[in-house]
């Protein structure tokens, strides 16, 4: 099971995100959106909203630089590996406050507001379910590391971000994998089952950026 979990899981997310999304886009346009809730519920989004999107390119950022820049460039600068976690840390803590406190907020403000209840899909509510337990392992994965917990041992720059590059260059490496704690393959088989749900969820809305909107007339709103 190491084989298919570590070496041919990623390449079936990979594709279910890369296909499903364009499958999606070509014969369902129309659909392509959040399904805008704002109008139903507005002031509970505005701490929300951006407490959810800070935390998640926070953590995006900080998953790019720890996963795709190996150990031996940050060695070859000067960068002790403790200076390098104290700078991880720094930014992974916070990033993972706002993200949770965001999402927890989101989650209040559509299942906790009548409206809004009976304006969620039963497909929302299992990415919700997803994306909740994929940030909850992430940064509990960090807090225990932080504090020793997984043992003295364990170094992700050692194991999965190696794993992740293996990955990317189209020669997965499993056996890496072994030893790492279960919190952390819990949030990366999370994350994996997250891609593979994207492209059926309102998650797809993330790729559109409205440049229209620059160059559209003022929309005039008049009270009655």
């Amino acid at each position: 099971m190491s084989g298919f979990f570590w070496g041919a899981l990623p390449y079936i997310a990979i594709t279910f995100i890369v296909l499903g999304t364009a499958y999606r886009y070509w014969t369902g346009e129309r659909g392509w959106t959040t399904k805008s809730s704002q109008f139903l519920a507005k002031d509970s989004l505005k701490v929300a909203g951006p407490l959810f999107h800070l935390g998640l390119f926070m953590a995006l950022g900080g998953h790019i630089i720890g996963i795709l820049i190996p150990k031996s460039l940050t060695d070859g600068v000067g960068i002790s590996e403790h200076l390098y976690h104290i700078i991880a840390l720094g930014g992974g803590i916070p990033a993972g406050i706002f993200f949770l406190l965001g999402f927890f907020l989101l989650m209040r403000r559509r299942f906790d507001t009548p409206r809004m209840k009976v304006n969620t899909s039963q497909m929302d509510g299992v990415i919700y379910l997803v994306l909740g337990l994929t940030i909850i392992t992430g940064f509990g994965g960090t807090l225990l590391n932080a504090v020793g917990l997984l043992g003295d041992e364990f170094n992700y720059r050692e194991t999965i971000s190696p794993w992740f590059r293996s990955v990317l260059a189209m020669s997965p490496d499993a056996e890496l994998m072994a030893d790492v704690p279960i919190i952390f393959k819990c949030h990366l088989l999370l994350a994996m089952l997250t891609m593979i749900l994207f492209p059926f969820t309102r998650l797809v809305h993330c790729l559109s950026f409205p440049f229209e909107y620059f160059m559209r007339n003022n929309i005039v709103y008049r009270r009655k």
